[in-house]
């Protein structure tokens, strides 16, 4: 057996170039899969435990339901919330607090309406939200320097607003203090009075687009953009034992609110957290399919380079392979031969691929903050395993013909 070994490893040697090319497919689908597989796997664990480290007690109401693509017409053509479906909300039993939000974004040329300038800087393509006096408590936003927006500003639609950590940075630079700054937004005059501290769900540290923001109240958000009427409603139960009941009174009040009768499905959409979690899953997963499928690609040209070589082989070797036969060897042993070859070949392609895959993976890490990625045990064990089984399976026609070769007539080849 270890001479049988030896001469595969020894075959292998002799023809380094050729090999190394021959398992360039084998090289290429193992180094992709492990590339996607660790920054996906790095995404995930992220994305976990950022919502665990915010906890899981947010209910959010829409009047489209969260998918991967556009909402459909008929999701399109409900009802919109509005604030005093808000406002009923937050008299249910099970509800603690709730914040209502309409939001303005917008990126690319024409960003006027969402830019806040400051003498001679400008903050683009900044996130406008109104949003209540609630909306701090919900969202457990902490304040850098000065105060929340009060329940009078929200009455008064007051000409004030809190500045996001990276809008207030790029204002005034150094954490110059902004507060009782007045600054241009869209082309009116508002008075700065908090900065918000910066986030913590910033994707490994890189920076968060939740950081660019501005909030307003909403009457202050709504003297600006007076056709902003789709309300985003998020709600904190009074505690996470509540939760189920919470949803199941939020969802009887909208169907009473909204006029849905007991045999229609909801026009409006209830989710958690949780549900972000799922919907990345199918992205993920949907991504993470395409790349496989062309890894699978990539290693099926490989195992045919791998075949083909080892034909090329046992017609190069079939002097060889008659004087063992010659000596002893039996069918079983010619084949076993060949089929170390090849498998041997594949593993060498799989080694190749995973130190490959590995360089990707801290080279993302090093440079792409945003993009968290963690090599995964099983996914490298699994594309070492599949670059072997590559080997023996399309080295069993290759090996088949060697060990049938007639060992007389092997002898009289030239």
């Amino acid at each position: 057996m270890n001479d049988i070994v030896l001469m595969a490893l020894d075959s292998i040697r002799t023809n380094k170039i050729r090999s190394i090319l021959t398992v360039l497919g084998v090289v290429i689908g193992v180094a992709t899969v492990i590339g996607m597989s660790s920054v996906i796997s790095g995404l995930n664990t992220t994305i976990a435990s950022e919502i665990e480290e915010f906890g899981s007690n947010w209910i959010f109401v829409s009047r489209v339901d969260l998918t991967m693509g556009r909402p459909s017409a008929s999701q399109r053509a409900r009802k919109k919330l509005t604030l005093e479906d808000a406002k009923a909300i937050g008299n249910l039993p099970a509800v603690a607090a709730v914040a209502p939000m309409l939001r303005q974004f917008h990126m690319g040329a024409n960003f006027a309406s969402y830019s806040v300038r400051y003498r001679d800087r400008t903050a683009a393509n900044t996130i406008i939200e109104g949003v209540t006096p609630a909306h701090e408590d919900v969202f457990r936003l902490d304040l850098r320097h000065g105060r929340w927006i009060k329940e009078s500003d929200h009455l008064h639609r007051s000409n004030v607003l809190i500045l996001g950590y990276d809008t207030a940075q790029t204002l005034f630079p150094n954490m110059e203090n902004a507060v009782g700054k007045e600054v241009d937004l869209a082309g009116r005059v508002f008075r700065v009075v908090g900065v918000l501290e910066k986030r913590k769900n910033g994707l490994s540290g890189g920076d968060n687009p939740e950081d660019n923001v501005v909030e307003l109240p909403i009457g202050a958000f709504r003297k600006l953009y007076p056709k902003a009427d789709d309300f985003w409603i998020t709600l904190k139960p009074i505690s996470q034992e509540a939760m189920p009941t919470a949803i199941d009174q939020v969802e009887g009040l909208l169907r009473q609110r909204r006029g849905v009768t007991y045999d229609k499905p909801n026009d409006f959409a209830i989710f958690t957290q949780d549900m972000f979690t799922d919907l990345w899953s199918q992205i993920s997963g949907g991504i993470f399919a395409v790349m496989l499928a062309i890894s699978s690609v990539a290693l099926m040209v490989g195992g045919i380079g791998v075949m083909n070589i080892m034909l090329v082989s046992v017609t190069e070797r079939t002097r060889e392979i008659g004087i063992r036969k010659a000596v002893g060897a039996t069918r079983s042993t010619i084949m076993l031969q060949f089929l170390l070859e090849a498998s041997s070949l594949t593993a060498l392609g799989g080694v190749l691929g995973i130190g490959i895959g590995a360089i990707a993976t801290e080279g993302i890490r090093a440079t792409v903050s945003f993009l968290p990625a963690a090599m995964s045990p099983f996914w490298v064990t699994l594309g070492f395993l599949t670059s072997v089984a590559i080997g023996l399976i399309f080295g069993v026609y290759p090996a088949y013909k060697a060990a049938k070769l007639d060992p007389i007539e092997a002898l009289r080849h030239e």
